[in-house]
């Protein structure tokens, strides 16, 4: 395993046109790069504080630095951990000052977590794959496979599915009839995408995800027994989407249930059927959301959130973690919190006192039999 010096590893964040070779093992990178030394500050728009020759094969994290790696500052709550990390290199904002003494070489970049996307990108191992069609892949003759597409070992390829350039497909993937995948997505081990669906260019679906699968219809009979409402619709995910492991989008019973451009899903998220989700919202794992919920854009869901069905969220709205949402939201960038849900300041305010309820009410009582006594 070779260590490289850190201007070698600054030319990763310059232009993939430098790299040679790159062979990831182990959270190591080995490379070689064209001897290109110019410019680093002007095309990275960073600046080296310390030792510029200093060298460094990985990365970890700022509490548990070790020698020979990077690693970054961005929150505030970690600014102690500048004084005592044993990493050798520490990315931090320009407008970064030291309070005391540091052993470490700083990167001040204007942006610390893109700078450090940029970087984790190229230390990503990810998962082998050969090029082109594994031998104990399905793939119907009448799939339309475009150039550079990477199908792994035991991977389904129902009839008529199009399949763009340079999308990679994991092993024991699921592909059914009609389903239109396009460029330049990846999708990890497991995903099943049934039928009719559409995957847009860029898209990232992690293991185990369903694509597709029957929405949650039912109807009582006469008899009072079920019956299940044919769900004919599809799933349409529109470009540069990103959906965590084991989450699951339900087919819309008539039309699509759609995920708009640049959407984030985490893992274990529910989406019912005929759910739009606007551009870039962003949405963390253990959410539920009900069927027919129109889900505005730039808005931030946290964790474990419920979403009752048939509501309509405004466009850049922040719902809190664990909270529970049972009415429409009109206005843009409201911020709630709660079950159910009300602004988030009111919460806030609101739980100021309702910790405190037994306390209250022990004051009320103790109140009303001091009333009581005087009144006789």
């Amino acid at each position: 395993m070779q260590i490289y010096r850190l201007k070698q590893l600054l030319y990763l964040f310059i232009s993939i046109l430098d790299i040679i070779v790159i062979c990831k093992t182990n959270f190591y990178v080995n490379f070689a790069l064209c001897k290109l030394q110019k410019q680093i500050s002007e095309i990275l728009d960073g600046t080296i504080i310390g030792d510029p020759e200093v060298s460094i094969g990985g990365a970890s994290k700022i509490e548990d630095g070790q020698p020979g790696t990077i690693t970054f500052l961005a929150n505030p709550r970690y600014k102690e951990y500048i004084y005592t990390t044993e990493a050798s290199v520490v990315l931090v904002s320009k407008d970064f000052v030291a309070e005391k003494s540091l052993k470490p070489t700083l990167i001040a970049v204007d942006n610390v977590y893109v700078s450090l996307a940029v970087l984790m990108e190229k230390f990503n191992t990810g998962i082998s794959i050969l090029a082109g069609i594994a031998s104990s892949a399905v793939v119907h003759s009448s799939a339309l496979i475009a150039e550079g597409v990477k199908i792994d070992d035991h991977v389904i390829i129902k009839p008529h599915v199009v399949i763009g350039k340079n999308t990679v497909i994991y092993g024991q993937v699921f592909i059914g009839d009609n389903v239109s995948i396009g460029e330049h997505t990846t999708i990890f081990p497991g995903v099943k995408i049934y039928h009719n669906c559409i995957i847009g260019n860029g898209c990232t679906i992690h293991a185990n995800t369903v694509i597709g699968s029957d929405g949650f219809g039912f109807a009582k009979d006469e008899n009072g027994n079920y019956k299940k409402i044919p769900q004919t619709g599809n799933v349409v995910i529109e470009d540069d989407v990103e959906i965590g492991s084991n989450t699951v989008i339900d087919r819309a019973s008539m039309g699509s249930t759609r995920i708009c451009k640049g959407v984030k899903l985490d893992n274990l998220i529910q989406v019912a059927h005929n759910v739009s989700i606007g551009n870039d919202t962003a949405i963390a794992a253990q959410t539920g959301i009900a069927g027919s919920v129109n889900i505005g854009k730039n808005c931030i869901i946290g964790g474990q959130a419920g979403i009752a069905g048939h509501l309509s969220i405004a466009d850049g709205t922040m719902i809190q973690a664990q909270s529970g949402l049972s009415g429409t939201v009109k206005g843009d960038h409201v911020k709630l919190y709660g079950t159910p849900a009300i602004d988030y300041q009111n919460y806030l305010k609101s739980y100021a006192h309702f910790r405190r309820l037994p306390e209250i009410v022990k004051q009320l009582t103790e109140l009303q039999s001091s009333v009581n006594k005087m009144s006789k």
